[in-house]
C-alpha cells in the first residue's frame, strides 16, 4: 500500500500544504461578496471571513418595515451562501495542493 512512499518527506509536504492553506485563506479574507434583493432595494456585502461589512437600504423601504426585514434577510442569506461556496472552493484547492494535483 505504501510501497515507494518516502515517509521522510512528510514533514516538508505538511509544511508546504500549511503554507498554501495560509495563502489561500489570506486571499479569501480579502475578497468581498455582495448580494442584492428586491431588485436592488437592499444589498449586503461580506468579506471572506463571513463578516457583514456593508448594508444598503433604499429610502423607499424606510416606511415598510416588514418588506425591509424580508429583503435584508434575503440579501444577507445570499451573501453568506456566496462566502460558504468560496470556503468550499478554498477547501478543495487546499486538498488538491496537498495531494499534489
Amino acid at each position: 500500500m505504501f510501497d515507494g512512499f518516502d515517509f521522510s518527506k512528510m514533514g516538508a509536504m505538511f509544511e508546504e500544504a500549511q503554507k498554501k492553506a495560509q495563502e489561500l485563506q489570506e486571499e479569501s479574507k480579502n475578497k468581498t461578496f455582495s448580494a442584492k434583493s428586491g431588485g436592488g432595494l437592499v444589498s449586503a456585502s461580506a468579506n471572506g471571513n463571513g463578516e457583514i461589512i456593508d448594508i444598503t437600504i433604499d429610502d423607499s423601504l424606510l416606511s415598510d418595515k416588514d418588506s425591509m426585514q424580508i429583503l435584508l434577510i434575503s440579501s444577507i442569506n445570499d451573501v453568506l451562501k456566496m462566502v460558504e461556496e468560496d470556503r468550499n472552493l478554498l477547501a478543495s484547492k487546499m486538498l488538491g495542493s496537498f495531494s499534489g494535483r
